[in-house]
């Protein structure tokens, strides 16, 4: 019985000797794989390129060169042939008018097209019907702004009580020439501030990695609004172009070193 205890003992001790030195041997094994792949790790960082990034933003100011509006001829006629006929001479008056000033047919766009029954309603008894409303649409655009505020006051002279105008607003006709020069402006800008910050630091500029345009003014037409009582006079509704800005914002990355 003790020579099988003894037995066993020396057993357990022999399988923990073989255990300890396997432990021994992993992690001389693992310190060495660790010690090779640290100067990988310092070759990794030198390699890596340091970079600059700037933003700048270029303006440029342009004058509204044309205007838009919107106008509609709507009444109420007691049957619905008869309402739909004097819409249609209203309106045909309204674009003979626009057509003498010089506003091309292309230019001018039908956007629409209504005819509802008008009752009357009482307290006493059920609705009786009055008639029919007749409603037509278009947008027009003048391509010259100093024949703009004539074109307005014309079309509603031309439609008078029937006619509304709404939604008059300017804009720039080539605002891409504009947007161009925005963009050569913000990267200039952009450049200039890498090149100052480079010769502060004893660096040198080096090729441009990436370029984005991050922000762009939107070329939203200016809206104009007016009383109906200006357009009750012969005189040419006056316009004022003002101005419009706009303006672009880049972001360049370069090498830097």
């Amino acid at each position: 019985m003790n020579r099988s205890v003894t037995l066993s003992a020396k057993g357990a001790l022999v399988a923990l000797v073989a255990v300890l030195a396997l432990l021994v041997a992993y992690l001389l094994g693992n310190g060495g794989s660790s010690a090779q792949a640290a100067p990988q790790t310092s070759s990794v960082a030198a390699d890596q390129q340091r970079t600059l990034v700037m933003t700048g933003t270029g303006r440029t100011v342009g004058v509204p060169d044309e205007l838009t509006f919107s106008l509609s001829v709507g009444l109420v006629r007691a049957d619905l042939q008869t309402a739909l006929s004097d819409a249609n001479a209203s309106m045909n008056r309204v674009l003979a008018e626009l057509d003498r000033l010089g506003v091309r047919e292309s230019d001018v766009q039908t956007t629409g097209l209504s005819m509802n029954a008008v009752y009357d309603y009482h307290s006493y008894g059920p609705p009786t019907l009055r008639g029919y409303h007749v409603g037509q649409s278009a947008t027009v655009l003048v391509r010259d702004l100093t024949l703009g505020g004539r074109a307005v006051s014309a079309a509603v002279e031309a439609g008078g009580n029937d006619v509304r105008v709404r939604d008059i607003g300017l804009r720039i006709a080539d605002s891409d020439t504009l947007l161009a020069q925005s963009r050569d402006a913000a990267v200039k800008q952009a450049t200039a501030k890498a090149q100052q910050y480079a010769d502060a630091t004893g660096q040198s500029l080096g090729s441009v990695l990436s370029l984005r345009e991050v922000h762009v003014t939107p070329v939203v037409p200016q809206s104009l609004a007016f009383a109906r009582s200006s357009f009750d006079t012969a005189s040419a509704l006056p316009i004022r172009a003002g101005k419009d800005r706009l303006a672009v914002t880049v972001r360049i990355e370069w090498s830097f070193g």
